[in-house]
């Protein structure tokens, strides 16, 4: 993150941590603001590495889950990084910059991810760069959100995952009343500027939250190399695409697709706890006998008090026994319904 953005975002009443806003005022109220009303975040918890290079699509393509040949100036798109075993070691949410291609993923991965990518490279003409200080992404959130964005940004993309262009900006719809702009931290400051007059500003935990809400995992390095896509909902938000060619884990994802039964699924759940559950916790459920039966993706704290998280669990575990945090005499998850289907075995 720039120095002059975090000075900015300080001079607001931010408070960061290595970077990172936590909050602005309490972060329980920031919480429910959340859930009712519209809200505006800095994503500094995320970073963005720079593909760029004549070769960089073909390079992609050959490395990632998705078919990046369908990210254009008006689309972007949700992909992973998976070892040669099929493991997620990034999430990625991709668009372009003119010839380039953004990569957001944790900040925490950026330079590990920008080595793993690094090493693929070669002979071929491409760069990876990190790009986390050129480019600042801005959440806005609720039902006022696109009455507030369309007079700075003009037309909005109408599609999850549409992308339009603004001046000396992008603007991606993440879901019905979301979107992320992206821009420089100097357009950014004006733009916070306006939006925050009609949004209220809160810390990155709330957009980690709209995230959760929205089935959206985000591997950190906790989770690396812990989920086959499938586990982690990849296919259902269309970060896997079945019918490009190879890449590295590409026969374990395909073969779990078409010959597998898959065992375990990403589900929303709630825990009553004072304590937060953290990435990579265990879960347990009477049947595994002892052995943990999934593992905590990403965690919250809910509004109105303990948490709530994504969790990969034992599809007969979800539907038949109570799983449990920790340890089986840990509290009880409470699924929800997630804004998309999962399929039955």
């Amino acid at each position: 993150m720039a120095s002059d953005w975090q000075l900015f975002l300080q001079q607001q009443g931010a408070v960061l941590q290595d970077g990172i806003v936590q909050h602005y005022t309490a972060p329980s109220a920031e919480l429910t603001a959340t859930q009712h009303d519209t809200v505006l975040s800095d994503l500094g918890q995320f970073g963005v590495l720079r593909a760029s290079g004549e070769e960089v699509q073909t390079f992609l393509q050959n490395l990632l889950s998705n078919d990046i040949r369908e990210v254009s100036p008006a689309r972007a798109q949700f992909s992973s990084l998976n070892s040669p075993k099929g493991r997620v070691l990034a999430t990625l949410l991709i668009w372009r910059d003119g010839d380039d291609y953004l990569l957001q993923l944790p900040r925490a991965l950026c330079e590990p991810i920008r080595k793993k990518l690094g090493m693929y490279v070669l002979r071929a003409k491409v760069k990876i760069s990190d790009a986390s200080d050129e480019v600042v992404s801005l959440g806005l959130s609720g039902p006022r959100a696109e009455e507030l964005l369309r007079p700075l940004c003009g037309e909005l993309p109408r599609q999850a995952l549409d992308v339009t262009a603004a001046a000396q900006a992008s603007v991606i719809r993440l879901g019905e009343n979301r979107f992320q702009i992206n821009t420089t931290a100097a357009q950014a400051m004006n733009l916070w500027s306006s939006l925050a007059r009609d949004a209220q500003a809160v810390g990155s935990i709330c957009w980690d939250w709209l995230n959760i809400r929205a089935g959206i995992p985000v591997v950190l390095p906790q989770t690396q190399e812990q989920f086959v896509a499938q586990m982690v909902n990849l296919d259902l938000i269309a970060a896997v695409n079945f019918k490009k060619g190879c890449y590295p884990g590409q026969e374990i994802v395909a073969r779990m697709q078409y010959l597998g039964k898959l065992k375990r699924r990403m589900y929303l759940a709630h825990i009553d706890s004072s304590e937060l559950a953290q990435p990579g916790d265990e879960l347990f459920s009477a049947e595994m006998e002892g052995q943990a039966s999934g593992m905590v993706v990403n965690s919250t704290p809910a509004p109105g008090g303990g948490c709530d998280m994504l969790a990969v669990v034992q599809t007969a575990s979800h539907e038949t026994q109570s799983v449990h945090w920790k340890s089986l005499q840990g509290a009880a998850l409470q699924f929800s319904a997630l804004p998309y289907p999962i399929p039955q075995n």
